[in-house]
């Protein structure tokens, strides 16, 4: 790790996405400011904890999916607080081989870095405390751990829509796609606004009123991040309907579709 846990620094004076996903997780490690945000959007729809839920499903399924398909080595950015099973879990228990490593910019989540460097004795896992939109320090620390001459599964789940265009979220996922060898992968999941145009307005709003950034993202909008790369059927689909089948269904509230997608692209 790249930070002593002595040095660690917690600013809970503004909301941070990755507590208020563990908030809706159903976790500790969060803080009133991360509550009372995460509240104030259940108000705009209260099927957040079925979100955060659903994308979490996504993360199990797609792992199984990558590992039954021979991908030994995983770099996943904007990790958040540990939940189990976690990434490197669902993938050590399917290959014990491995290697994963984890990046997030959140100090909290370096508190619990220790649950994420479990690993099994054959493989290998790391965590790397930067933010997302450093990537060439991201390529530099994770090249310590993982090949990038064999195949990686890339994965930023429920991370983009927290980058903004001007911010360079396209530029991000470029630079760091490019340096993956033939037979990797890319794996996003990603908030829209496709169902409730209005409901987004207010959430990307209410995230601006606190210095934070929202910008969700349509279907089309999400699947130009996998330009140049060959996607895995069903394409970019609803994230609970990404081969459901790897999986167990998370009830959720209602019948109308969580709003978000998600998908997964093959290096050529």
């Amino acid at each position: 790790m790249s930070q002593d846990h002595a040095s660690i620094r917690i600013d809970t004076s503004k909301p941070h996405p990755a507590r208020m996903y563990d908030w809706f997780l159903g976790g500790k490690d969060n803080y009133p400011v991360d509550e009372e945000m995460a509240r104030q959007l259940l108000t705009l729809d209260a099927r957040g904890r079925d979100m955060a839920r659903t994308n979490r499903a996504f993360m199990h399924r797609a792992t199984r999916w990558l590992s039954a398909n021979g991908v030994r080595q995983y770099l996943d950015i904007g990790t958040g607080i540990p939940t189990e099973p976690n990434l490197h879990q669902i993938a050590q228990q399917a290959a014990p081989e491995s290697r994963v490593v984890y990046c997030d910019n959140d100090p909290i989540v370096l508190a619990h870095a220790a649950a994420l460097l479990r690993s099994t004795p054959e493989g290998a896992t790391e965590y790397i405390q930067v933010d997302a939109r450093d990537p060439e320090h991201i390529l530099e620390e994770a090249g310590k751990v993982l090949d990038f001459d064999k195949p990686i599964a890339l994965s930023m789940l429920a991370l983009l829509h927290f980058i903004g265009d001007e911010d360079g979220a396209a530029d991000l996922v470029d630079k760091l796609v490019a340096q993956l060898s033939p037979g990797s992968y890319l794996v996003l999941s990603h908030v829209t606004g496709d169902f409730d145009p209005e409901g987004a307005a207010k959430a990307t709003a209410m995230y601006k009123e606190r210095g934070l950034t929202l910008r969700p993202r349509s279907q089309s909008e999400l699947a130009a991040f996998f330009d140049g790369l060959d996607l895995v059927e069903p394409g970019v689909s609803l994230v609970a309907e990404w081969h459901p089948e790897l999986g167990e269904p998370v009830p959720v509230q209602g019948d109308d579709p969580i709003p978000g997608w998600a998908g997964v692209g093959r290096v050529r």
